[in-house]
């Protein structure tokens, strides 16, 4: 049997395999088993089965999604600038349309997620746009099977000039935050959960190790988000999950204190 990539029905997790045994991400505490056993799709079933959809959801930022869902459902989002594209996260399956779109709009120069739950379809990324630069947190280079990490790093990385990625650790060993500072936004992958209506405005934050079993994140993890991102202006939280141009600085360093006042566990702070 050739190599190929499949995802997993479960939480769309990609692997380059045989026939994959099990999937790394599922059988992690952050996540569920699958309640029926494992199904793992070939990448044909995928295509046939899945579309999607670009949204230019402020200027220069563009959101990618796949429908209907596909695990886990994350957004793949692209900075669109002069001196090269940057992808951070990345939709569960791209279609033709969706790729293409990127092309118009000038492809990929830089391309990173913040962990395993953000991957979604990187190696569709990197197989068509051939960025040079594929980085991913030194910690997490274990679960990045499916695509080619061009550059692991360890602390801190600059994709381009304003544009730097910290490694943050906490709900995931590897996870890693992208600081667009020209556009005032933190790409934070899983540090914050954002609660949304169903129009979109931000109700409440919190922060987990599991979101799935609320299991919270010890004080010493709430302080490193604290250290990496009190530096950092920002005016928008961006999750592979949600947009929040409401979520600030302030209000990400709020709920992390009120996090750190108390005994551990998992908090809603509302907005």
């Amino acid at each position: 049997m050739p190599l190929s990539w499949f995802a997993c029905a479960n939480c769309g997790f990609w692997q380059r395999h045989f026939a994959p045994p099990d999937c790394p991400v599922c059988t992690d505490v952050r996540n569920d088993l699958p309640e029926d056993g494992w199904c793992f799709l070939p990448e044909a079933d995928v295509a046939a089965t899945h579309g999607g959809s670009a949204r230019e959801v402020a200027p220069g930022l563009w959101a990618f999604t796949t429908s209907p869902t596909l695990g886990l459902g994350g957004t793949g989002w692209l900075i669109v600038r002069d001196g090269g594209n940057i992808a951070f996260e990345a939709a569960p399956y791209y279609s033709v349309a969706m790729l293409a779109q990127i092309e118009a709009l000038g492809g990929i120069a830089f391309l990173a997620a913040s962990h395993a739950h953000g991957y979604g379809a990187l190696f569709q990324l990197q197989y068509l746009f051939d960025p040079e630069v594929v980085a991913i947190q030194r910690d997490d280079l274990q679960l990045t099977k499916a695509f080619r990490v061009t550059m692991p790093y360890d602390d801190t990385l600059e994709l381009a000039p304003g544009y730097t990625l910290y490694h943050v650790g906490g709900h995931y060993e590897g996870q890693a935050a992208l600081h667009d500072a020209p556009g005032r936004r933190l790409f934070c992958g899983d540090m914050f959960k954002i609660d949304q209506d169903p129009a979109g405005r931000s109700l409440a934050i919190s922060s987990h190790k599991a979101f799935h079993k609320d299991i919270p994140l010890t004080h010493a993890e709430l302080r490193r988000y604290r250290e990496a991102i009190a530096p950092l202006d920002f005016d928008a939280v961006l999750t592979p999950f949600e947009y929040a141009p409401e979520v600030d600085r302030a209000v990400t360093l709020a709920a992390l204190d009120d996090g750190l006042a108390r005994a551990p566990g998992v908090q809603r702070f509302a907005l």
